[in-house]
């Protein structure tokens, strides 16, 4: 575990007896009482995850949106005030530095929040970007890397919200998904938005480290009616991965385009916009796509694990998976992966090489759940 970072709730989630794990240099809670019952236990009432490994940089001044437009897929200017963006940077070959969300504060003012793992890979190509547009980076320049002094809890579930409502003196309960407000949350300065990574609903707190002990406390005083349960890193790839979401390292690398990926959504072709890799992206569009990414349900009993290999009906090799499970909610193992384009019709039967045995598995539309 050496050098391993840690973020303010680690102390409270060795406490409860959390499986620890390495996870992006950070000492992480990957399981508290199993991956199964903390997934449903999300999908039906409210969960905490400790999501403070990610990463926050500010992007400030006259040229954000401007800078943004060009080093982001998704059309920064369609955002107003307390709107979320999910998008992606393009890195210059085709494939995607990091998969992000842009807060727009004001026209002049934007918070990026990125994965944990590619944090400084983020920033180096954030800086590296800004120079063409005079941005300079530091405490008090247009571009700040506010990660270290940012701890981060996503609250998740049907009840999220009700809870977190009694930690606020504003409404929340009825803000509309991907948007957020600045207030306070038991107390402390805070952004609260309702964004996360499970699709069941609920909201992600952002506050200073300094105000962590303060608000973990409360949560828990406050959840106690609602049943509130700690949630490990594992239930939060099951979770988004029966919802289809893309995790990066898995579904999109370096290598990968967002077109293929299935993220032509957040690839916005709009007049002006002048993004990287734009050329390449519009001709992925137009039908240069070789390969594309697919929901694949296994109708043989196994469970697809990322690297298996898929074959076409007959099992000859045609592509791999990324990213596979038990499916917690359908009881059927399930995964995605990247096959050519003529096997990627919904409906399609390939095959899923488990321990050497072709299991059969289905194309579906994503998302699982």
């Amino acid at each position: 575990m050496e050098n391993l970072k840690t973020t303010p709730f680690t102390k409270y989630h060795i406490a409860a007896g959390a499986k620890m794990a390495p996870f992006a240099g950070y000492n992480m809670p990957i399981e508290f009482t199993g991956i199964n019952a903390e997934h449903l236990w999300v999908r039906e009432a409210v969960g905490v995850f400790d999501v403070s490994h990610m990463g926050e940089i500010w992007v400030k001044g006259p040229k954000a949106v401007e800078f943004l437009q060009h080093i982001t897929t998704n059309n920064v200017a369609a955002l107003t005030d307390g709107k979320v963006q999910y998008s992606c940077m393009p890195n210059g070959k085709g494939g995607i530095v990091d998969d992000l969300l842009v807060y727009r504060v004001d026209e002049q003012t934007y918070l990026l929040v990125v994965n944990a793992a590619n944090t400084d890979k983020d920033w180096a190509h954030i800086c590296a970007e800004g120079v063409a547009y005079g941005m300079e980076a530091g405490h008090g320049k247009q571009l700040y890397n506010a990660s270290d002094e940012i701890c981060q809890l996503a609250i998740q579930g049907p009840l999220a919200l009700k809870m977190v409502q009694k930690m606020c003196e504003e409404p929340i309960e009825d803000m509309p998904y991907y948007t957020f407000k600045k207030l306070k949350v038991a107390g402390c300065e805070a952004i609260l938005s309702t964004t996360g990574y499970t699709g069941s609903g609920g909201c992600e707190i952002y506050i200073a480290n300094e105000d962590a002990d303060r608000l973990w406390e409360e949560i828990w005083r406050v959840g106690e009616e609602f049943g509130l349960k700690n949630i490990g890193l594992g239930a939060r790839d099951t979770l988004r991965l029966e919802k289809g979401f893309c995790l990066y390292g898995h579904e999109i690398d370096d290598t990968t385009s967002p077109i293929e990926a299935g993220l032509g959504w957040i690839t916005k072709f709009v007049d002006g916009k002048e993004f990287i890799d734009r050329e390449k992206m519009e001709a992925l569009k137009a039908g240069g796509l070789e390969r594309k990414l697919v929901g694949l349900k296994l109708i043989d009993r196994g469970i697809p694990r990322a690297g298996y290999t898929i074959g076409d009906a007959d099992g000859r090799p045609i592509g791999n998976v990324v990213s596979g499970t038990m499916s917690p909610c359908l009881k059927v193992g399930i995964g995605t992966g990247y096959v050519p384009k003529e096997y990627a019709t919904v409906g399609t039967v390939l095959t899923v090489i488990v321990r050497e045995r072709p299991l059969k598995a289905e194309v579906v539309k994503l998302p699982f759940v």
